[in-house]
């Protein structure tokens, strides 16, 4: 399965990210991708997208990144909402026992003693 995703390049502290169509299986930064589609710099906020080539991909089934989908959103080359990228998981919450089930089980312990 193909993804579009972001390829972090440049500097400390002065990202940059090539857009690229990549198997979702292999690690963006090992630099065996498919093909580059497009450039992103969020520090001035410069973007060369090919929307050409992206339409191409996604035809073909190519997934993209939540952030890659939302910069598409964006630019309006699809359309769709955008994907809350930052959101906290969920934690797991702990079954905590209430006052009521804690009266309970003790109650229950004291019938156990004294029968």
């Amino acid at each position: 399965m193909l993804k579009i995703r972001f390829l972090r390049v440049g500097k400390k502290n002065q990202p940059a990210f090539k857009i690229v169509v990549i198997n979702a299986k292999r690690a963006p930064q090992s630099g065996k991708f498919v093909e580059e589609v497009g450039f992103f710099n969020p520090l001035t906020k410069e973007k060369v997208l090919r929307k050409e080539r992206i339409l191409y991909w996604l035809s073909k089934g190519a997934k993209p990144s939540d952030s890659v989908f939302n910069l598409l959103v964006a630019e309006k080359i699809i359309k769709g909402k955008k994907i809350p990228v930052h959101k906290k998981p969920k934690k797991k919450e702990k079954k905590e026992e209430t006052k009521e089930e804690i009266k309970k089980g003790e109650e229950k312990t004291e019938e156990q003693k004294t029968s």
